[in-house]
C-alpha cells in the first residue's frame, strides 16, 4: 500500500489510521514549508520519528537528562563503530554499561511523542507513505545516528488523539482574555474555518423559528450562520434528543419550529446511520403539524422513499468538500428560505415512486453536456479531502451497522452507478446500489435479484484471486453478459472491482462505472484505502457481534 498526497486533503491523524489498521511498516514522509519529517511504522506501530526541527541525538538527550556523561557516550558511540552499527546505541548503554532499561525506553519514548506532536502542527505540505520489509526498516534506522526507536513501539491512534486533546487546550488558552491571545507562533492544526458566502441582506420576512440538526460540527455552523444572516431566528442541535428538547421548549411557549434534520447520524441508541429518520418519525407521530426537511450530501433510496412517503422534502446539502464553497452554500441556503417561505403545509410532491442516487447526483452536477467536468488531480484531490472525513465515520463504533451505506457514499463521488456484491456460501449477490435502473423494477430491487458463483468465469475472478482493487476492462464472458442484461443492457468501456476484505477473507466486492456517461474513471486510490479499512471494520463489528452472542448464551 503506498499512499501520497496533500496535507491540506487527508490530515496527519487519518493517515496514522490508515497506517495503523493496516499493520504496515514502512516510512511515513513529510514536507511542510520548507520543514521535513519522517515517523517510522512497524507493523502499525510507531517506532521511530524525527523532524528537520528537532535535530537532538539519543545521546545529547540522555546527557540533558543526567542519565549518562559525556565520557560514557564517547565509550558507547566508539563501541558501536567498533561492532560495525549492528546495535541500536540505546541497547548498548543499557547491556555494556548498565544504563537503566526504563530510563533509555521513558527518555526515547518521550521523544518521540514530542516529534510526532510538532508535526501535528504542520497543516499544509506534501506527504508519502513508503511500505517497507521489517529488515529494511532497521537497516535504515540503524544507520541513522539519532537512533530515537523502541522495540515496542508506540499507538499512532492514541498519539493522534492525545495531540487533539493538546491542542484543544492550547485553543482553550488562547481564548480571548487569557494570556496566550495573541500568540503569532501558534500554528492551527487541523486548517482554517470555511469562508463564509455573501448572502443577501437579512428580512424580517421569516419570523418562524427554525431548528437545525446536524452531527457534523463545519456543516452545523454554515448552515446556521447562512440562515441567521437571511433575518431568520435559528437554533441548533447536534444530536436527536437536543433536537426534541428544543422542539418542546418552542412548543411550549407557543412558537412552531420548522426542522433542518440531517439523515445520517447516529441513532438514539447509538446504532446505525439513519437517525435522520429515526428523528422524523418521532416528531411526526408527535407533531404532525410541524415543518420539517430532511437533507443528505448522500441520496438513498429507501430513506428519501419513506420520506417523501411521510409527506416531507428530501434535499441534498453540499458535501464536505464544498461547506466552504461560497456558491455551493449560497445556494443551498436560497432553496432553503424557499422551503421555509413556501405554504406552511407540506406539498404534494407528485414524485417517482422510486429514486436513484446516481441519477440525483447527475441533476446536481452535470455541465451542459451532461459530463462531470472534474480532471483527475482535482478528483483525487477531492477524494483525499472526502476520505478524511469518511474515515471519521467508519471509525466511529455507532455507524458499524451501516458500513454499506458508507461505502455508497463514498463510491457516489467517482461513479454514476455502483453495487455492493455480498458473498455467501460461495455465491456473489447484490445488496446494495445507486444509479441502477431498469425501468421495470427499482434500483435496490434489480440487484438484489443478482446471484452467481463467485468462481464462475467473470469480471469479478481476477481481482477476487488477487485481492486486490482496479480497473478492468469486460472480457464478456456468458456472466458478464448477464450482469449487463440484468442491469438494462450497454457494456462499460471499464469498470472497477472493489475486494471487500476482512480478517483475510472475501467477503464482497464494489462494482463501479460511469454508465451510461462513459466518461473516463479517474483516480480511484482514496476509494481503495477506504475500502481495505471497511473492510477492516466490519471484521471487527463481526467480531463484536459474536462476542456479544456468546456473552448471550
Amino acid at each position: 500500500m503506498s499512499l501520497a498526497g496533500k496535507l491540506e486533503d487527508l490530515g496527519l491523524g487519518e493517515i496514522f489510521q490508515i497506517v495503523s489498521l493496516s499493520r504496515k511498516t514502512g516510512v511515513l514522509s513529510l514536507n511542510s514549508r520548507g520543514r521535513n519529517g519522517s515517523v517510522f511504522f512497524r507493523k502499525g506501530q510507531i517506532v521511530r520519528a524525527s523532524s528537520s526541527t528537532c535535530r537532538q541525538t539519543l545521546g545529547q538527550v540522555l546527557i540533558q537528562k543526567g542519565a549518562i556523561t559525556h565520557a560514557l557516550l564517547r565509550k558507547a558511540l566508539l563501541l558501536q563503530k567498533e561492532q560495525g552499527f549492528r546495535e541500536l546505541l540505546g541497547v548498548i548503554l543499557v547491556n555494556e554499561f548498565s544504563v537503566s532499561q526504563s530510563v533509555v525506553s521513558d527518555i526515547v519514548r518521550e521523544h518521540i511523542e514530542k516529534v510526532v506532536f510538532s508535526l501535528f502542527g504542520w497543516d499544509a505540505g506534501d506527504f508519502s507513505f513508503t511500505p517497507q520489509d521489517d529488515h529494511a526498516a532497521a537497516d535504515e534506522i540503524r544507520m541513522d545516528p539519532s537512533q530515537f526507536m523502541l522495540d515496542q513501539g508506540l499507538n499512532p491512534q492514541f498519539l493522534a488523539m492525545e495531540s487533539s486533546r493538546l491542542q484543544d487546550l492550547k485553543s482553550d488558552s488562547t481564548l480571548p482574555g487569557s494570556d496566550a491571545d495573541s500568540s503569532p507562533d501558534v500554528e492551527p492544526l487541523y486548517g482554517s474555518e470555511p469562508a463564509e458566502p455573501t448572502l443577501p441582506a437579512p428580512s424580517s420576512a421569516f419570523q418562524q423559528p427554525v431548528i437545525v440538526v446536524d452531527d457534523d460540527g463545519p456543516t452545523l455552523k454554515a448552515i446556521t450562520g447562512g440562515l441567521s444572516r437571511c433575518g431568520l431566528v435559528v437554533h441548533t442541535a447536534g444530536t436527536s434528543e437536543e433536537a426534541l428538547a428544543q422542539v418542546e421548549m418552542l412548543l411550549n411557549s407557543g412558537k412552531s419550529p420548522f426542522l433542518l434534520i440531517d439523515l445520517i447520524m447516529p441513532k438514539m441508541d447509538g446504532s446505525g446511520v439513519l437517525g435522520g429518520i429515526e428523528l422524523l418519525e418521532r416528531l411526526h407521530d408527535r407533531h404532525k403539524s410541524i415543518r420539517i426537511v430532511v437533507m443528505s450530501d448522500y441520496s438513498h433510496a429507501e430513506s428519501e422513499n419513506k420520506v417523501h412517503e411521510m409527506g416531507f422534502r428530501f434535499m441534498l446539502k453540499p458535501r464536505r468538500i464544498e461547506i466552504g464553497t461560497p456558491e455551493k452554500l449560497q445556494d443551498f441556503i436560497d432553496r432553503l428560505r424557499d422551503h421555509i417561505n413556501c405554504s406552511r403545509h407540506p406539498a404534494s410532491h407528485g414524485l417517482q415512486n422510486h429514486y436513484n442516487l446516481g441519477d440525483e447526483l447527475r441533476n446536481e452536477m452535470e455541465t451542459s453536456d451532461g459530463v462531470q467536468a472534474v480532471s483527475d488531480s482535482a478528483g483525487s484531490k477531492a477524494g483525499l479531502s472526502l476520505l478524511r472525513g469518511m474515515l471519521e465515520e467508519l471509525n466511529n463504533p455507532d455507524v458499524r451497522g451501516g458500513l454499506h451505506l458508507l461505502i455508497l457514499r463514498f463510491a457516489s463521488e467517482f461513479f454514476d452507478r455502483a453495487i455492493i456484491f455480498t458473498i455467501t456460501d460461495g455465491i456473489l449477490s447484490g445488496s446494495g446500489q445507486f444509479g441502477i435502473t431498469n425501468g421495470v423494477k427499482n434500483g435496490d430491487e434489480l440487484v438484489r435479484a443478482i446471484h452467481f458463483p463467485l468462481d464462475a468465469d467473470s469480471i469479478f475472478m481476477d481481482s477476487g484471486k488477487s485481492v486486490r482493487s482496479g480497473v478492468f476492462k469486460p472480457k464478456m464472458t456468458p456472466f458478464d453478459r448477464y450482469l449487463f442484461e440484468f442491469l438494462g443492457g450497454g457494456v462499460p468501456e471499464e469498470v472497477f472491482i472493489g475486494p471487500i476484505v476482512s480478517q483475510l477473507r472475501l467477503i464482497g466486492f464494489l462494482y463501479g462505472d460511469t454508465m451510461p456517461g462513459r466518461r473516463p474513471i479517474g483516480n480511484l486510490e482514496p476509494l481503495s484505502i477506504f475500502l481495505s479499512q471497511a473492510g477492516i471494520a466490519m471484521g471487527k463489528s463481526l467480531l463484536e457481534q459474536r462476542l456479544f452472542e456468546g456473552a448471550s448464551a
